[in-house]
C-alpha cells in the first residue's frame, strides 16, 4: 500500500463520519471549482486502492471499538452477579428536586445475569449431547411371510 498523503487521510476520515464524498473532499482541503468536479475527484479517491484499504482499516477500527468483544460481556455479566456494579437512580428530595443516588444492583438483576452466564455455560441445559459412533442396520423382512 503507498503512503497516503495528510489530504486523503482526513478525505477517509470526513467520508467515515458523513458518508458523503463530494464534501468529504471540500473539507479535506482540495480545491475545486465547482462541486461537479468535487464530486468527480471524490469519485476517483474512493475508487484508490491505498484509499480504500486505508478506509477498511479505519472501518474495523471504529467498529471494534463500538462492539463489546464477548469477554467483556462475560466479565460485565460476572461483576453484575457477584455485586460488583452500582447503578444510578433518580431519588426525589422535595419541592421538585432530585438528586442522583448510586445503589446496588438489585436481586432480579443479579439473578437475571446469573441466568444468562448459566446458559452461556449450558448449566441449565438437562439435554446431553452424546457422541455415538455405531452401525444401525435395516433388515427388510416385509415380504417374506408371502413367499413361503
Amino acid at each position: 500500500m503507498s503512503k497516503l498523503t495528510e489530504k486523503q487521510k482526513r478525505f477517509v476520515d470526513c467520508y467515515v463520519e458523513s458518508g458523503n464524498g463530494t464534501q468529504s473532499y471540500i473539507d479535506a482541503g482540495y480545491k475545486a471549482t465547482s462541486r461537479a468536479v468535487a464530486e468527480a475527484n471524490a469519485r476517483k479517491l474512493l475508487a484508490n486502492y491505498s484509499v480504500k484499504k486505508y478506509m477498511e482499516e479505519r472501518m474495523k477500527k471504529i467498529e471494534s471499538e463500538k462492539i463489546a468483544s464477548q469477554e467483556e460481556i462475560l466479565s460485565y455479566l460476572t461483576s453484575v452477579l457477584r455485586g460488583e456494579t452500582t447503578e444510578e437512580v433518580l431519588r426525589g428530595v422535595g419541592k421538585g428536586a432530585q438528586t442522583v443516588d448510586s445503589l446496588e444492583v438489585s436481586a432480579k438483576d443479579r439473578i437475571k445475569a446469573a441466568e444468562l452466564l448459566g446458559k452461556r455455560y449450558a448449566i441449565w441445559t438437562d439435554n446431553k449431547n452424546i457422541d455415538v459412533q455405531g452401525v444401525v442396520t435395516f433388515v427388510d423382512d416385509i415380504g417374506d411371510e408371502d413367499e413361503t
